[in-house]
């Protein structure tokens, strides 16, 4: 039916054409253009047979041949001894015809295209979603041209990614021991760190295929779309094993199930983490994932057997913004300290330094120094932190305050044993907050960490600050919970006033801690200034010292 309507329609098509051309033959003119001195001869000579005048030429018509001449060049005296005519134009008739055809073949035109129209339209709809998924699942890797060198600090995460390199390089020696590959390394950090960077130089250095997808390309409007591209991802990474699949920012498609109806993105999950359970150690691929929400991604996710490691890659110290910069001022003429440089950046992430020393340069330029110096970063270093992003950036008094409070919450949570590895004096939480069952003693401690900033700053400088807040309200929740929902406090029922009760009791208990601390207080204060950051086992070390 569809192939007759097809050859109908070419047929109109070919008769409207054919009608075109045969008006435009008999309408064109098709006289050639003489001049004024070759009329004269043509008219002295007898040549001619037939005089047309129309209203712009006149028309010399001979045996053979037909010529016209601009009527402004001519005279009517040189016609006196021929016929003439007087040409009105192309008959109305004719633009009559011509109009009619046009009509006629266009409303069949038309009214092919209208029944047509709807069949055409449909199907195209109904192809739309299947081109949308054939184009999907073309998936190629990337070849990855960053390596670890060219990545400054990170040292501990260098350390922990190398295992996995080695996996991927030697997958016979781990085998023979035993010993499986991990199927899911989860970096974990704030934006800027280098998380992206740090995967590509994973695939580089174990020089195997890397495959990028962002979690929100997962994000389809159409129902199994955004699964079918997770298995097309997965497909072909296992068809060229051994390979890296990277999946940035995942808590776009991975956040947890909350009840609420979202077809699209549980069944895109589902497919994930199907995914995960379904290649073996064996196959060679390995999955990195990176994020800076972890507390949003779904529990399944998290789980071992998916994501079998967690990376945290937290801001640069002072020792690794050195590092950093010089990387980044290697190809730049500059005449700076990166002491002083690395010591007035407290905070910046890898991507604001490359900011910053990029905004330097620019400055450099445009006064026409012939190198970038210590002025023109500071000049730049607002920009940088305003104009770009809005960072933490502390001045000398509040690093001071920094220092001291995180100082007491590091002594504190060394003192009762809860889990941390290091602390950061960028850092906001140094542990991260649990949903596990805890003991009520250990509720109570992490309750004086949370306060132990708070008193750190209250015994030295006699006055707290405002970034304690976070700390303050989960200290808050944390008390709320053990006397509204655990029965922890004098009765299964709180009282009123027995939070603040508990609260204050906390607090002065912290106190009295504290100041029986004062000098390993001022050691890890001495070691955060220069560092930045302190180990756990160091701040063990200086307590012990003292007990």
């Amino acid at each position: 039916m569809l192939e007759s309507k097809s050859n109908r329609i070419a047929l109109y098509t070919s008769a409207f054409l054919i009608i075109i051309l045969i008006l435009f033959a008999m309408l064109r003119d098709s006289a050639d253009p003489i001049t004024l001195n070759n009329a004269t001869d043509i008219l002295e000579n007898h040549k001619v047979k037939k005089v047309i005048v129309s209203k712009e030429y006149v028309y010399l018509k001979t045996d053979s041949e037909l010529y016209k001449i601009a009527s402004s060049q001519v005279t009517p005296k040189m016609f006196v001894d021929y016929e003439v005519e007087v040409q009105s134009g192309p008959s109305i008739i004719v633009y009559l015809l011509f109009l009619v055809l046009f009509l006629g073949i266009g409303s069949l035109i038309f009214r092919w295209f209208q029944r047509s129209n709807y069949s055409i339209g449909t199907k195209t709809e109904q192809n739309s979603a299947k081109s949308m998924l054939e184009s999907s699942s073309v998936i190629e890797s990337i070849k990855s041209d960053v390596s670890f060198g060219d990545i400054g600090g990170i040292s501990d995460v260098k350390a922990e990614l190398e295992e996995i390199i080695d996996f991927m390089k030697n997958p016979k020696r781990y085998k023979s021991f035993g010993a499986r590959m991990p199927r899911g390394v989860l970096l974990v950090g704030p934006p800027g760190v280098g998380k992206t960077m740090i995967a590509k130089a994973v695939a580089h250095e174990a020089g195997v295929p890397f495959y990028y997808q962002s979690g929100a390309s997962f994000v389809q409007i159409y129902v199994g779309m955004g699964a079918k591209r997770v298995h097309d991802l997965f497909t072909a990474a296992k068809n060229n094993s051994p390979a890296i699949i990277f999946i940035d920012e995942i808590d776009a498609v991975g956040k947890k199930r909350d009840g609420q109806r979202n077809d699209e993105r549980e069944a895109t999950l589902n497919q994930l983490l199907t995914e995960m359970d379904g290649f073996e150690s064996s196959s060679g691929v390995i999955v990195v994932a990176a994020t800076n929400k972890i507390d949003v991604l779904d529990s399944a996710l998290l789980r071992a057997g998916r994501f079998d490691r967690r990376v945290f890659v937290e801001l640069p110290t002072k020792k690794e913004r050195e590092s950093i910069l010089s990387k980044y001022l290697s190809k730049i003429p500059n005449n700076v300290d990166l002491k002083i440089l690395a010591n007035m950046t407290v905070g910046f992430n890898g991507a604001s330094l490359a900011a910053l020393v990029n905004e330097a340069a620019l400055l450099s330029i445009r006064e026409q120094n012939f190198q970038v110096t210590l002025e023109h970063f500071h000049q730049v270093k607002d920009k940088v932190m305003f104009g770009k992003k809005k960072l933490q950036i502390l001045s000398e008094k509040q690093k001071e305050y920094r220092i001291t409070y995180q100082s007491g919450k590091v002594i504190c949570a060394t003192y009762f044993d809860l889990p941390f590895e290091k602390l950061m004096l960028s850092s906001e939480k140094l542990t991260p907050a649990t949903d596990e069952p805890l003991i009520e003693h250990e509720l109570e401690s992490r309750v004086k960490m949370l306060l132990a900033g708070l008193v750190a700053c209250d015994i030295k400088f006699k006055e707290h600050v405002s970034s304690a807040k976070d700390d303050l309200d989960e200290a808050k929740e944390i008390v709320h919970k053990m006397l509204k929902e655990y029965g922890m406090g004098a009765t299964l029922i709180s009282k009123n006033g027995e939070a603040e009760v508990l609260m204050s009791r906390l607090y002065e208990e912290t106190r009295v801690f504290l100041s029986s601390m004062l000098l390993v207080m001022r050691q890890v204060e001495n070691i955060l200034y220069e560092r930045e950051s302190i180990t756990k086992s160091a701040v063990r070390g200086l307590i012990d010292e003292v007990l």
